[in-house]
């Protein structure tokens, strides 16, 4: 069955947001690096706008938020019929949602940071908090860092340095600096080694909290080394994790659910965010578009190469916007005459003043009423231009442009010559069109996308 995925009448702003340029007051600027990097404490407390230190939802067991809990209006409206929130005063539907902190008692270890904090460790005094490297010796790596433009030459001249930090006394203070061990893991291998003091999250801070800047650009540290450790945890809006009240008032339906009896292990933190149906690769980037449509593919060798047959069933529900004017009146009126049903026909009338007509009811008066500069949603014609693509899109030529031959029947068709760029073949493969709805993407399409790129497929493999 094919797939055909269409818009519902567009809206003014819609419409213009597609046919006009995205422009910006600002003069163009050449972006010279980006630099990723964690939100520190102080940075989590700057976004928050309410310190989160209770553990109830509501106060007293009613349905009021409880002040400074998970569910503070600070943070958020908590439901539809939650009120206004503390913060912007916007509804559900209006207020984006705010960040909360929670403080912690003491600071932890991330656990994703670990390598880096025991590098660096490994690196630095224990009681100066300087790198255990001669002075000439330490002007000289960082000559080296801030001269080399390569980040593989930084990280490789950073693994040096950690390995040429091995002397046991500083040569600033004095300090005999022992094995490294933090109380989270041991990397004390020797069990007739002498016992070393256990480094805490707590004298760790401190250490590197007192580290020079200099230091950390030594040691290649893309951001301060005090970020590698916890302090502050950043509570995401009520939007992001709205509570769901049901028909009893309960927020929670575990003890109506029976116990599981194949035992089936509870998915992590980790196993949530990672993999193909994880929150990145199938919520963050798994996209929908529209005016697109995905069946099954069939040879047609009476097709010329630039061509692809579309179905009039997806003809029907895909449009293209055209405006009016003295060259195609005649025809546009035709087409609003036929309706929506009818082929080729239109399916919406967006006029001058910006309000948008349904062909599917009325179709005779608004052919009359037709005038120049409406803008007619008609079905895709002979020539149109489309995008046809088959996944996976290893190489540019699996995606290219054709022109639109609206065919009976239920499938793509498209002469068999195209199958090797395309890597398809006729055994029940499924391939996208997408209709470019501008006269600026059709151009595009048409001179980036065209034939030319099958003749130079066709030349370099033949």
């Amino acid at each position: 069955m094919a797939l055909v995925a269409a818009q519902q009448p567009p809206s003014e702003f819609q419409y213009e947001f597609t046919k006009q340029p995205y422009t910006e007051d600002v003069p163009n600027m050449k972006i010279d690096s980006i630099c990723f990097s964690k939100f520190s404490g102080p940075d989590i407390q700057k976004l928050a706008e309410v310190q989160i230190w209770r553990d109830k939802y509501y106060e007293g067991g009613g349905t009021e938020p409880g002040v400074n809990g998970l569910l503070d209006k600070h943070l958020g409206p908590a439901s539809m019929t939650g009120g206004k929130c503390a913060t912007c005063h916007g509804d559900w539907t209006t207020c984006a949602g705010h960040w909360g902190h929670l403080k912690l008692v003491l600071p932890v270890f991330n656990i994703g940071f670990l390598p880096s904090i025991i590098d660096t460790l490994k690196c630095i005094c224990k009681s100066c908090a300087r790198v255990l490297l001669p002075e000439e010796t330490r002007r000289e790596r960082l000559r080296k860092m801030r001269s080399s433009k390569d980040t593989v030459q930084k990280s490789a001249l950073a693994k040096a340095i950690v390995k040429e930090c091995k002397p046991k006394q500083c040569y600033r203070c004095g300090y005999s600096n022992g094995l490294t061990s933090i109380s989270v893991i041991s990397l004390a291998k020797d069990s007739k080694a002498l016992a070393v003091p256990v480094l805490n999250p707590v004298r760790i801070l401190a250490l590197f909290r007192r580290m020079l800047d200099e230091d950390c650009e030594l040691l290649y540290l893309s951001e301060r080394p005090e970020n590698f450790i916890v302090t502050d945890i950043a509570v995401p809006p009520i939007s992001i994790r709205p509570s769901v009240v049901m028909s009893g008032g309960a927020m929670s339906d575990a003890r109506g659910i029976p116990p599981n009896p194949q035992q089936k292990p509870l998915r992590g933190i980790v196993q949530r965010l990672k993999g193909k149906q994880g929150r990145f690769r199938g919520n963050l980037c798994g996209k929908r578009v529209q005016w697109t449509g995905r069946t099954v593919i069939s040879p047609d060798p009476n097709l010329k190469i630039t061509e692809v047959a579309i179905p009039v069933l997806m003809a029907k529900i895909l449009s293209y916007p055209e405006i009016v004017s003295q060259h195609n009146i005649e025809k546009l009126r035709h087409c609003v005459c036929n309706g929506s049903n009818k082929y080729p026909g239109a399916n919406y009338i967006k006029k001058v003043d910006g309000t948008t007509l349904n062909l599917r009811y009325r179709t005779r008066n608004a052919a009359n009423e037709l005038k120049y500069g409406d803008i007619v949603e008609r079905h895709v014609e002979d020539g149109d231009i489309v995008l046809f693509n088959r996944q996976p899109s290893l190489h540019r030529m699996s995606i290219m442009a054709h022109r639109a031959r609206v065919m009976p029947w239920r499938t793509l068709r498209f002469n068999e010559s195209v199958c090797n760029p395309y890597n398809a073949d006729f055994d029940g493969d499924e391939m996208n069109m997408h209709l470019p709805r501008t006269e600026e993407a059709r151009t595009e399409a048409l001179m980036l996308m065209g034939s030319s790129l099958l003749s130079s497929f066709l030349l370099f493999f033949y």
